[in-house]
């Protein structure tokens, strides 16, 4: 190549390939499965959950094949009170879910704060300083990992709590509101998991993101169930678990509402609002906060 007087050569340097969104999902898949303890963490809550439903559902068919086999009581004595006996509850049993939500958050925060407590977000910024990209993979796997794990969780708690029940009026999925029940449980795990993100943004410390997430998704809506102030009660009402109670409720059982009581509406917003808040919280703390 022939030099031409006054004319410096133009330096050419290689330009970086642009990372695609298919590969910050990849990478981000990689670093979720790459830690031992996720498989510890997500298959021992999903036996877990699994079976303390199923422990529920056994418990309840043998009370209630005693309660067929016993003799009728005898004259002059009272009728005793009815079992009140709920097939569908007995597969979504209070405190499995809360435990599969603690451990979905948890999951969920450590995506987040993991990476800064190890040091690992300078690189990957390093490598994609679009963080709102970073954080949308993020979101995306963590979701979709555990919308499987709710999925699963929930598909098979019903399934074998409503087999064990099959000769006490166990349902199918087709009975009312089964399928809701199934639906709302399968989407509180990625629901938690995203609340798990933004609160990890915001804190980046795991025992502090562990307990502000058991605060905020168990704690508080416990202290908001009074019905004496509306504002209380519907505070209490746009909560996480509150909006998966009422979605699990079965229409053929359930006690007459209270005052201020929520909506099957409402709780499916409740569900999108948190979740979209959730993603916006965590875009815009890690694109504001330095690492």
């Amino acid at each position: 190549m022939s030099h031409v007087p006054g004319h410096k050569a133009a330096l050419r340097l290689p330009v970086p390939a642009t990372a695609r969104f298919r590969h910050l999902l990849a990478a981000e898949w990689i670093k979720l499965w790459s830690l031992r303890s996720t498989y510890l963490v997500l298959a021992g809550g999903a036996l877990a959950v699994i079976g303390i439903n199923v422990n529920s559902a056994v418990s309840n068919a043998a009370h209630l094949s005693e309660q067929a086999a016993s003799p009728s009581e005898p004259p002059g004595i009272p009728d005793l009170p009815e079992y009140a006996f709920d097939a569908l509850h007995t597969a979504f049993v209070d405190p499995a879910w809360q435990l599969l939500m603690i451990i979905a958050a948890t999951v969920g925060a450590i995506a987040v704060f993991g990476e800064y407590t190890s040091g690992l977000i300078r690189t990957t910024f390093a490598a994609v300083p679009d963080r709102r990209a970073v954080v949308a993979a993020k979101a995306t796997v963590v979701s979709a990992v555990m919308l499987a794990l709710g999925t699963f969780v929930s598909g098979t708690s019903f399934g074998v709590t409503q087999a064990v029940l099959r000769e006490h009026g166990g349902l199918s999925l087709g009975d009312p509101g089964a399928l809701r029940a199934v639906t709302a449980s399968a989407l509180i795990a990625p629901l938690c998991a995203l609340v798990g993100m933004a609160v990890g943004a915001l804190i980046r410390h795991a025992a502090g993101s562990i307990v502000a997430v058991i605060a905020l998704l168990l704690l508080i809506p416990t202290l908001l169930q009074g019905d004496r102030f509306r504002w209380v009660k519907e505070i209490g009402n746009a909560m996480p678990l509150s909006a998966w109670r009422w979605l699990v409720t079965n229409p053929a059982r359930a006690h007459a509402p209270g005052p201020y009581p929520p909506t099957t509406t409402g709780a499916w917003l409740v569900y999108g609002g948190w979740a979209v808040v959730a993603v916006a919280v965590a875009m815009i703390v890690v694109r504001r906060r330095d690492v």
